[in-house]
C-alpha cells in the first residue's frame, strides 16, 4: 500500500461536504450560456415560473438581473424526493490514481463527489435525498429523507466509500437495481452512476432492470462513468502490457495498437446499446468521461429537476 497515497487521499476526502460545497459554488459562478445565468447562489430558493401560476409570488428583483421569471420557494412547498445510486464494485476503482485531487479522479472518486454536490443543491432546497450503494451485495441503503442529521448520515457513508477500496471480484448491476427499484415505493427522481460493467452479462437482463427503475413513474437518469482515454479509446503506449479485468482475474498480454480498433468499436457498440434502450424506456443516458468537470452532472441535474413535475 502506498501511505503516501492513501494519506492524500484522505486528506482530499476528509471534509466531504466542504468540498461539494466548492464545486457547486465554482459551477454557479461559472454558468454563463445556461438557462442559471445570473442566479448566483440564491437559486436554491427559487424555481422557475411556469406560465398560467399565480405572479403573487415572482421575485422581480431577480427578474431584472436574468431577465427571467422565478418564483419564492417556501417551506411548506412539496419538495422533490431523490435518490442516489452508486456503482461500488471493483471496475469503479479504475484508473488508479496515485494522487488523487479534485481533477484527477477514478471513477468511485468522481461518482462520490459527484453525488455529494447534487446533495448539497438538495440540501439547500429542503429536498429529500436516499442512497443505494451496491456493488457484490447491496452494500448501503438509506431512503430519501430531509433533515441536517440524514444529510450528515449520508456524507460519512460517501466519505467511507472514497477512502476504502472495494475489492469485490463480481458485480451484480442487475440483481440489485431490481432490488433498489423495489425500495423506492414513492415518485421520485432517480440519479444512477456507473460504469455499467458487470459480471453479469445478459444485456437483457440488465435492460430490464433499468425499465424497472421506472416503476411508479420515477424519472432516472443513468451517468455512465468511464475513463474516455483509455476505457474508451484505448489509448495505450504500444508496448508489450498486461491487461487484467480487476473483477475476474482474467488477463492477457498484447501490444495495445493490436486490438485498439476493435476494442473500441465494441465498447462504442455496447454503449450505443446502452442510449437507445435508455431512449426506449424513457432513461436520460448522461455519457461521463471522469476526466472532465462536474459541470455536465449539475447541468443535467437543473434540467431534470425543472421538468420533474
Amino acid at each position: 500500500m502506498d501511505i503516501r497515497s492513501e494519506l492524500h487521499k484522505a486528506q482530499l476526502f476528509q471534509n466531504l461536504e466542504l468540498l461539494a460545497n466548492q464545486i457547486v459554488e465554482g459551477f454557479i459562478s461559472g454558468i454563463h450560456k445556461s438557462p442559471f445565468h445570473g442566479f448566483s447562489a440564491e437559486f436554491a430558493e427559487h424555481k422557475i415560473y411556469n406560465p398560467g401560476e399565480s405572479t403573487k409570488h415572482i421575485d422581480w428583483k431577480l427578474f431584472a438581473k436574468t431577465d427571467r421569471l422565478y418564483t419564492k420557494r417556501y417551506e411548506d412547498e412539496t419538495n422533490l424526493r431523490c435518490h442516489m445510486i452508486l456503482d461500488n464494485s471493483a471496475s469503479m476503482y479504475y484508473p488508479e490514481i496515485k494522487q488523487p485531487d479534485i481533477d484527477n479522479l477514478n471513477k468511485v472518486g468522481f461518482g462520490v463527489l459527484a453525488i455529494a454536490a447534487l446533495m448539497q443543491i438538495l440540501k439547500k432546497q429542503r429536498d429529500a435525498v436516499g442512497l443505494s450503494i451496491y456493488s457484490d451485495s447491496y452494500n448501503f441503503y438509506a431512503s430519501e429523507k430531509s433533515s441536517e442529521r440524514h444529510f450528515q448520515m449520508l456524507f460519512s457513508k460517501l466519505n467511507e466509500v472514497s477512502r476504502t477500496a472495494n475489492t469485490s471480484k463480481t458485480t451484480k448491476t442487475y440483481t440489485y437495481l431490481h432490488q433498489i427499484a423495489e425500495k423506492i415505493h414513492r415518485r421520485s427522481l432517480i440519479f444512477l452512476f456507473s460504469d455499467m460493467f458487470q459480471t453479469e452479462t445478459e444485456e437483457a437482463r440488465l435492460f430490464e432492470a433499468l425499465r424497472h427503475l421506472k416503476y411508479n413513474k420515477h424519472a432516472v437518469v443513468l451517468f455512465h462513468l468511464l475513463d474516455y482515454k483509455h476505457e474508451l479509446n484505448f489509448d495505450f503506449e504500444n508496448t508489450p502490457k498486461r491487461f487484467v479485468d480487476v473483477e475476474t482475474g482474467a488477463h492477457i498480454d498484447l501490444y495495445a495498437d493490436n486490438i485498439k480498433k476493435a476494442y473500441h468499436e465494441k465498447v462504442e457498440q455496447y454503449q450505443e446499446d446502452l442510449k437507445l434502450k435508455c431512449a426506449q424506456y424513457r432513461i436520460k443516458y448522461v455519457g461521463v468521461d471522469v476526466s472532465s468537470n462536474f459541470s455536465q452532472v449539475l447541468n443535467t441535474f437543473m434540467i431534470e429537476r425543472q421538468t420533474f413535475v
